[in-house]
This record gives structure tokens, C-alpha cells and sequence, in this order.
């Protein structure tokens, strides 16, 4: 591939080696990275930011340190140990990654982009990051703020996200011949602490005297991007019944779609179409005569705002019925997505006034 090193990519190796931030998944300067522990924060990294992925990186490293481990681990205690990260089919691919990794290359990830690829939950940015940072290998490692850092230094107008493709072009032009991997990293702080989305830090960048942004004056401005739509409001029912004995009902959701393979509280479909009572008291578990409490729980994901009602009832005896019972005690333990947290303390805080 590249046989020089740009002058672009050699300062901001330069910099990485004076201002490397320090993370918890990083190797110390000198030393080989460890390839679980690169695969582990990227993939908790994906639509979640630095600070918040850093106890739940250290909680997975402290229960599963290798990935035999975590291929030894159980589902619900993977989906309960990622609770609160979001994104849950991430969890789940995480989980059916260290499977592959350990059933069928006897627990060694694979070196290439293109091997990397093709495990479950890896694509294009991650398979990339990886290869770079965990085997040294020259890839093409382009995140939001490596777009952000390129959309500056080449003064790019084009608003995201039609500009990806030019951004990846322009950072595949820099690309160093040696040390891919701290560059990939130094690229990504650089992003992250200097070429900030507002209030860019140029003064203390070491490629500032030759990016077009800041010549012109315009790093603020940049990356433009398309006005975002509203996001939608979705409004659905849940279904609270505990029996007399404490234990609630829950149930798991379908393996695929969103929240897929957590447990919830059992829950009607979500729509922007308003029900009636009758429709939303047609999904309910059990046939029995449930309590509207007041008020409602609001959730955002990542498309569109939801509303909830909650029904709740206490029962005594009762026949069989899709789900299983769990104390209200052990609900902290449950792999419960934020959502359904939000539904608990509702019910909770409206059956204890």
C-alpha cells in the first residue's frame, strides 16, 4: 500500500506519542495489544461514548478475562452484565463472536479486515479498527470523529452523510506506512479532545497550520449535515401482575428486533397509532381485571420516542402462562433493558403510594 509516511500522519503520530489519552482497553506504549480486549471495547464502543463503556469494559474484563470465557458464559448473564449499554444485539453478536472464535479457530481472532469481517457482529469500521490496532495492520480506520478531523483539514462542504465516501477517500490519501495502529488511535483523540464537534481547539492541533478549515476560518461550521426528522412518537401498554406470593411475570422477547433476547415486562405492540383501551387490553397476559396506574413512562431510542401505559394486577392463583415468575427483589439481577427499569420503578413508586 503506502510506502511514505504524509507529513499529516507523522504529526499526529508525534502528538498521540506526547498526548495519548489513557483507557482501559489500551496497551501500554510499547507493548502488543491484546486482541480480546481491542475486539471487546469496539464493540462496546459502537453507538456509545468513552466514558460511558469504561466500567462496563472493566465489569466484562473482571467476569470473562479471555474470550474462552466469555464463550463458557451464559446469554442472560452477558445480556445482564451489558444492561444499561443499549443496543442489545450488540451483546447478543458479542456473545455468538467468542462462540465462533472458540468452536472454530480454537480461540485466536483472525488478522485480515476480510476474516474479521465475516464474524458476527463485526463490520466495515470495526473489522478495521481491529486489524489496525490489535495486529498493526493498514487499514482505512474512519469513526465519526475521524470524519470530523477530515471534513476540516480538507475544508469539505458536502454535508453528512453524503460525504462519507469522500471523508473515507481523503483519510485512505494519509494513511502512514508505519504504525498503523497508534495512528488509527492518535486519529481518533485527535478527534475526540482537539478537532472537537464544537468549540474546535485549534491552537493546540498539530496539523492546524495546514488544514483548509482553519485557514478559512470555518472549523466551527464543519462537518455540515442534513437536517435530522423528528423522531416519532411510538405508545404502547405494559402489564404488571404479581402474585401473592411477590413474583412477577415476565417474559423474553423475540431473538431478533429491538431488545432482542432481553426479558420484559409483558408488553403490547408499539405504534404511532393511537388503541383503545380494548386493543391495548387484548395483548395482556392473563384475563384479568387490570388497574390503569397514573402517569406513563417515556423511553427514547434511537428512531423514535416511546410512551407507555401501565396496567398492573394482583393475582392469586394462576394457570399456566408464557413467561416465568421472578421475584420483585431479584428484578435488579434480571437482565432488564433500561426501558423495562423505567417500568419497574413506575410500578413500584405508583403501588407504594
Amino acid at each position: 500500500m503506502k510506502k511514505q509516511t504524509p507529513p499529516f500522519s507523522a504529526a499526529v503520530l508525534a502528538w498521540y506519542d506526547a498526548h495519548a489519552r489513557s483507557m482501559p482497553w489500551r496497551a501500554a506504549q510499547g507493548a502488543r495489544p491484546d486482541p480480546y480486549a481491542v475486539w471487546l471495547s469496539e464493540i462496546m464502543l459502537q453507538q456509545t461514548t468513552v466514558v460511558v463503556v469504561g466500567p462496563y469494559f472493566e465489569k466484562f474484563l473482571a467476569a470473562w478475562p479471555n474470550v474462552e470465557a466469555l464463550a463458557a458464559a451464559s446469554l442472560d448473564d452477558v445480556l445482564r452484565a451489558w444492561a444499561g449499554l443499549g443496543y442489545y444485539s450488540r451483546a447478543r453478536n458479542l456473545k455468538a463472536c467468542a462462540d465462533l472464535i472458540v468452536a472454530e479457530l480454537g480461540g485466536k481472532f483472525p488478522e485480515e479486515e476480510e476474516a474479521l469481517r465475516a464474524l458476527p457482529g463485526i463490520g466495515p469500521y470495526t473489522s478495521a479498527a481491529i486489524a489496525s490496532i490489535a495486529f498493526d495492520r493498514q487499514a482505512n480506520v474512519v469513526d465519526g470523529n475521524v470524519e470530523r478531523v477530515m471534513a476540516r483539514y480538507f475544508a469539505v462542504r458536502t454535508p453528512l452523510p453524503t460525504a462519507k465516501p469522500e471523508l473515507r477517500a481523503r483519510a485512505f490519501e494519509l494513511l502512514p506506512a508505519t504504525r498503523p495502529g497508534d495512528y488509527a488511535q492518535g486519529l481518533m483523540d485527535l478527534g475526540a479532545t482537539v478537532c472537537t464537534p464544537r468549540n474546535p481547539k485549534c491552537s493546540a492541533c498539530p496539523v492546524a497550520s495546514s488544514c483548509l478549515a482553519a485557514a478559512q476560518g470555518i472549523a466551527a461550521e464543519l462537518p455540515m449535515r442534513a437536517p435530522k426528522a423528528a423522531k416519532p412518537l411510538r405508545r404502547g401498554a405494559v402489564f404488571w401482575v404479581q402474585r401473592d406470593d411477590g413474583a412477577v411475570l415476565l417474559r423474553r422477547r423475540p431473538a431478533r428486533g429491538l431488545l432482542g433476547g432481553m426479558m420484559e415486562v409483558p408488553t403490547g405492540p408499539w405504534g404511532e397509532e393511537a388503541l383503545t383501551t380494548q386493543d391495548k387490553r387484548a395483548h395482556a397476559p392473563l384475563d384479568l381485571e387490570w388497574e390503569l396506574l397514573p402517569g406513563s413512562v417515556r423511553h427514547t431510542f434511537t428512531h423514535f420516542h416511546l410512551e407507555l401505559e401501565v396496567y398492573a394486577v394482583r393475582a392469586g392463583r394462576v394457570g399456566a402462562v408464557e413467561g416465568e415468575w421472578v421475584e420483585v427483589s431479584r428484578l435488579e439481577d434480571t437482565a432488564l433493558p433500561s426501558v423495562m427499569k423505567k417500568v419497574v420503578r413506575h410500578v413500584l413508586a405508583g403501588l407504594d403510594s
